[in-house]
């Protein structure tokens, strides 16, 4: 049985400084980005267990892909955490998005993966993020992007577009 899950969506860069990473994505001429210092995740597991995550995150697009810049601004046990613990920064994890989450979690739990940690934003902005031994090294995100947070990524690929680099970081 094969998943299909479309095109990859978004690819997540875990950071140390997320002032600094936007302005040299801004240097390298992507944005405008949208930027909120606290992200209000709630029910936030991480390998099933309760944890108090806290978070930053900025998204942009580059074309059609879009860019999102993560600081943990705790040490909460997550898989920011984890991946900043084995001293590197940077590409993280690779993101689809769906509005058909609950079947699609279910195909990739059938296919052996494993949840490293999820989480809710909002409504209708649920996030889970994979492991899978036969994989080692990547984190697949499983984004749910009906609602509100489809609408909001759809605005950010839509000012992407035309931006002349004015107003580059959005708070």
């Amino acid at each position: 049985m094969s998943i299909r899950l479309g095109e990859v969506r978004q690819v997540g860069y875990v950071v140390r400084d997320i002032e600094r990473a936007m302005q040299t994505w801004v240097d390298m001429g992507v944005g405008p980005w949208f930027y909120a210092a606290e992200v209000p995740v709630e029910d936030f597991l991480y390998k099933g267990v309760p944890s108090d995550l806290q978070m930053s995150v900025a998204l942009a697009n580059s074309g059609h892909l879009q860019l999102e810049l993560i600081q943990q601004r705790n040490d909460a046990p997550s898989l920011y955490r984890d991946f900043l613990q084995t001293g590197g920064e940077g590409a993280h994890h690779i993101s689809y998005w769906t509005e058909a989450f609950d079947e699609q979690r279910e195909a990739l739990l059938a296919r052996g993966y494993t949840v490293g940690h999820s989480g809710n934003i909002g409504v209708e902005g649920r996030f889970i993020y994979f492991v899978n031994e036969q994989l080692p090294g990547t984190i697949i995100e499983l984004s749910e992007v009906s609602g509100f947070k489809g609408e909001f990524f759809k605005a950010i690929a839509e000012a992407a577009v035309d931006w002349d680099g004015t107003d580059p970081i959005r708070r």
